[in-house]
């Protein structure tokens, strides 16, 4: 399931990203990449407050609808 429909507070492991290659090399120095585990904190109108690792990212809409977790 997209990233943006994601239950909040709960640990979840990514599963594939489907952006382009820039994107994809973007988010992975984030620390979002395939097998990562993120936590949705919480989501408005489709953009996703979410915590990788140590720290806390917000995505817009356009980048959560691009990440699926399970």
């Amino acid at each position: 399931m997209p990233i943006v429909f994601a239950p909040i507070n709960t640990p979840l492991k990514v599963v594939r990203v489907t952006a382009d290659d820039k994107t994809k090399k973007h988010l992975e120095s984030l620390g979002i990449s395939v097998n990562s585990v993120i936590t949705v904190l919480s989501a408005s109108g489709g953009s996703v407050v979410c915590k990788v690792m140590n720290g806390k990212l917000a995505l817009d809409h356009n980048l959560s609808t691009k990440i699926f977790v399970a």
